[in-house]
């Protein structure tokens, strides 16, 4: 049986007791309905996991003691950034998701001129909670023990001006004649620039293109930004990553 998976920036050192307290004691009390006694594998987001032992679990609290560590899955071998274009709530939830599992190492959220009205003040930064408790429940199902690094959203042509030293851009194009077969296995830190739903229109082509990004094309078909997103990490991973390992 699989031992549950669970975040908890608090856990640090075998033998500590930890409390923990609202959302995570509720889905290990109220949806996995554990009892006491049993065990649940921690990570705190930074590399480590130990396994622990619930002590007392209630509706909205739950005390932990912490165990051994234990060895961790490998973290990707390909360093990728997804550059994002801001899809719709249920569209960019779907990109964070899966991205995660797929093993991009951080999410750079960009405002583009097709995405939806932007947010600002208190509903950013909800979006933004929501967003990162995507990512942290990702991880916990997937076996990844680092979290991707959630950047702030950023207006995309500040953001692409300051790209001009990237090792490696990537930007979806569906008009390019390249590639990703096409091109040689990088050597370092990648940059994948995804636009939102419609695409980057022509000005913001025209910029990635002046910060030296590749235009690339994933097959013959027209994919949805998040089809599009999550297809060009598999392919990397094919091509040159975690796909080829062992």
């Amino acid at each position: 049986m699989r031992i549950p998976r669970l975040y908890v920036p608090e856990a640090g050192k075998c033998g500590d007791i930890i409390t923990v307290t609202g959302q995570a004691a509720h889905h290990v009390t109220q949806v996995l309905r554990l009892r006491p006694g049993a065990v649940i594998r921690l990570f705190n987001g930074t590399g480590p996991e130990w396994d622990a032992v619930l002590l007392e679990g209630k509706r909205t609290r739950i005390r932990l003691e912490i165990g051994n560590a234990v060895a961790t899955v490998d973290e990707p071998s390909l360093s990728i950034t997804l550059a994002q274009g801001i899809a719709r709530n249920d569209r960019m939830d779907l990109i964070l998701q899966k991205s995660v599992e797929l093993g991009v190492s951080r999410i750079q959220p960009l405002w583009m001129q097709r995405c939806q009205a932007r947010v600002r003040g208190e509903r950013l930064e909800k979006r933004l909670q929501h967003w990162q408790g995507i990512i942290i429940s990702a991880c916990e199902q997937c076996g990844r023990s680092t979290l991707p690094e959630l950047l702030h959203p950023a207006d995309y042509p500040a953001w692409i001006s300051e790209q001009g030293d990237a090792p490696i851009g990537l930007m979806l194009q569906p008009d390019s004649r390249q590639t990703l077969h096409d091109l040689a296995p990088p050597g370092a830190d990648i940059i994948i620039l995804v636009g939102p739903e419609g695409g980057l229109d022509p000005e913001e082509q025209r910029l990635a293109s002046l910060a030296r990004f590749t235009g690339i094309r994933l097959g013959q078909r027209i994919l949805r930004t998040e089809t599009a997103a999550l297809s060009a990490l598999a392919g990397m991973h094919a091509l040159w990553g975690d796909f080829r390992n062992h």
